[in-house]
Formats: C-alpha cells, structure tokens, sequence
C-alpha cells in the first residue's frame, strides 16, 4: 500500500509526464509549421515516449492499491525563435523532470518506501539518456552554426528515429 503522500507525489509526476507529452508535441506543431519533417517526427517520438512515461505511473499508483487523480495539464510553449532554441528547452526541461524524479526517490527513501524506490531507478536511468540526448543535438545544432545544409541534414537524420 502507498501512502497518501507518495501517491499525492507519483500523481503530480504523473501529470508533469502528460505535461511533458503536450509540451513534445507543441513542438513537434512548430516544426511541422517550418517544413522540418524530421525535427517533428522526433519529436512525435518524444511525445510517445512521455505518454509510456506518464502511464507507467498511472499503472504504478493502482499496483500500490492507491488512486490515480487526472489533473488538467497547463498550456505548453507554442513558438520560438530557432531550432536551437526548441531543443534548449528540450534540455532544460529535461533537468528539471530530472530534479522532480530526484525528489520522489528522496520522498521514497524517506518513507522507506522501497518499492516505489525501485519503481522510480528506471526513470532515474531514463533521465541519464533523456538529458545525454538532448545535449548532443544542442550541441549539434551549435556546430551546425548557420548552415542550411547542416540542419536539413540533421533534419533527416532525426526523421529516421524509431
């Protein structure tokens, strides 16, 4: 059984997964409205992905005999001002599900829950690779610099994402 503590907290990282989600696909719409097929297939992935994240939790909280609460999920970004800067985002927004994954497992461990501990190394591992992948394509795009052909071939390589 969950307290109601932890499931409060497994609840809101819940909807900030849902969140992340519609954040993904907010900008996948961008990039679609820039002609960037690849950029938005990625980041279509990436949405995908949040949603598995986001639902892993749900399973979670009723495993634990607790009570799944849906909250509305606040309004993403809707433009910017380059490709680079949607993928800084990317990358900030990464570190800070980064941090809210560190407080659950501290909240775990403080309760001496072990399961949710447990439960929670996976994303803890996914935030490793969540955050080692956004930085390699700021960093991409940052040597990319100015160049058209750079980016349309980053563009494709990005498209090819399963």
């Amino acid at each position: 059984m969950i307290t109601d503590k932890m499931q409060a907290a497994l609840n809101a990282q819940m909807n900030a997964e849902m969140y992340s989600s519609y954040l993904y696909l907010s900008m996948a719409a961008y990039f679609e409205s820039k002609n960037l097929q690849g950029f938005a297939h990625w980041m279509h992935q990436q949405a995908r992905e949040e949603w598995a994240h986001a639902m892993k939790f749900y399973k979670f909280i009723n495993d634990r005999m607790g009570r799944v609460i849906v909250r509305e999920i606040e309004a993403p970004k809707t433009e910017w001002a380059s490709v680079l800067e949607v993928f800084e985002d990317v990358a900030v927004h990464e570190a800070k599900v980064t941090a809210l994954i560190g407080k659950l497992v501290e909240q775990a461990s403080a309760e001496k829950d072990h399961a949710t501990g447990v439960f929670l190394n996976w994303f803890v591992q996914e935030q490793v690779e969540e955050e080692a992948s956004a930085d390699y394509i700021v960093q991409t795009l940052r040597a990319i610099g100015d160049s058209v052909g750079g980016l349309y071939q980053l563009d494709h390589r990005l498209g090819k994402r399963e």
